[in-house]
This record gives structure tokens, C-alpha cells and sequence, in this order.
């Protein structure tokens, strides 16, 4: 499945460590012809940390994509009445967004413009970024994995001595694993 021609909506929240390589894949997003819509949490919108101020992350997105950010639960909203995007990826996907998704909290944009878009049966692609993977959000990534319409980037431990309980997405496979499920398949395998 090309890309080229997709509109993909990108759904950035607090993991802050995470962003170079978020926004590095925006760019290969945009390079593969995808019309990319960006939509920030109320963290990565306002938040300012050691990895950069939130204003500057909201002003290279869209310098990225063309597109200004989907910012608040009302902008989001209209992705699924609307059908707006083809594919939604959280990414990062802190373990709060992940709790929050799979136990139907809607109170962020991200988790907003996720619940309109499994309204139309598309995909949702997760990449999580968490300290918790292998403590108490397993449960929610389990919930997740069985859900229809929803998966993966491929995830493993990021830090096993020093955070035994940390995992994160295999970035460097967001592509792929994008194109997979636009087909309706989970790029395998899940945990390496």
C-alpha cells in the first residue's frame, strides 16, 4: 500500500523524549507523498522540558506538513463525521493515553480525533512510548492488541536494567507497519 495520496493524521502527546524521532518521521511521512494532519495533546501542546518548548514543536509540525495542528477536542471532533483521514497514529502513545483509550476516556484532542476515527472502521496505528508497558498499562496494550481496527508499531524494551517495566515502539518500522494496516494487517512481529 503506497502512501502517496493518503491523508494520515498524526496524534503527538506528552513522551517529549520521543519528538526528534517524531518529527523525523513527519518529514519521511510527507516525503512519501501523504497529506499529514497533526493533532497535539493538551501536554505536547503546553508543555515546556528539557527536550524543547511546545510552541516550537507546534510551529515544525506544521512547517512540516502545511497543515496547522488540530488543537482542541472541538477541532478534532470532526474526524469521523467527516471521514477526514485514512489512517490516525498516535505517536507517541504515552501509557496515559493508552489507559485512557482503552478504557473510553475521550477529555484530550489525541483521544478525541481516535474515537471519531474508529467511528468509520479505518486504522489506528499505536506507537507507544511507555514506562509502564510491562507493569500496569499491560493490561491495556492486551485490550488494545484484540481490538479490531487497531495495532501496532512493533515495540520492545527500551531499557531493561534500569526501566524493567519500559517499552517503546520501533520507530524506524512506523512506516511499514503504517502501510500494513491500511491493509488491514498487523506488521509482525509485534514485540521485538
Amino acid at each position: 500500500m503506497e502512501l502517496k495520496g493518503k491523508t494520515i493524521g498524526v496524534a503527538i502527546t506528552g513522551s517529549f523524549c520521543t519528538y526528534q524521532k517524531v518529527f523525523a518521521e513527519l518529514e519521511k511521512l510527507a516525503a512519501e507523498g501523504a497529506r499529514v494532519q497533526t493533532i497535539f495533546s493538551d501536554a505536547a501542546q503546553s508543555i515546556d522540558s528539557r527536550f524543547g518548548n511546545a510552541e516550537d514543536f507546534v510551529k515544525e509540525a506544521e512547517r512540516i506538513t502545511g497543515i496547522a495542528p488540530m488543537k482542541t477536542i472541538a477541532e478534532a471532533e470532526p474526524v469521523g463525521p467527516k471521514a477526514l483521514l485514512d489512517l490516525l497514529i498516535i505517536f507517541p502513545c504515552t501509557g496515559n493515553t493508552l489507559a485512557k483509550f482503552a478504557n473510553g476516556i475521550t477529555d484530550t484532542p489525541v483521544l478525541m480525533a481516535a474515537k471519531a476515527h474508529l467511528r468509520n472502521q479505518k486504522p489506528l496505528l499505536l506507537s507507544i512510548s511507555t514506562n509502564d508497558a510491562l507493569g500496569m498499562n499491560m493490561k491495556n496494550i492486551g485490550l488494545l492488541l484484540n481490538a479490531k481496527n487497531i495495532y501496532f508499531v512493533p515495540f520492545g524494551q527500551d531499557n531493561a536494567k534500569a526501566k524493567p517495566n519500559s517499552m517503546i515502539a520501533k520507530t524506524e518500522l512506523l512506516i511499514p507497519a503504517a502501510k500494513e494496516a491500511l491493509e488491514g494487517k498487523q506488521y509482525q512481529p509485534v514485540i521485538q
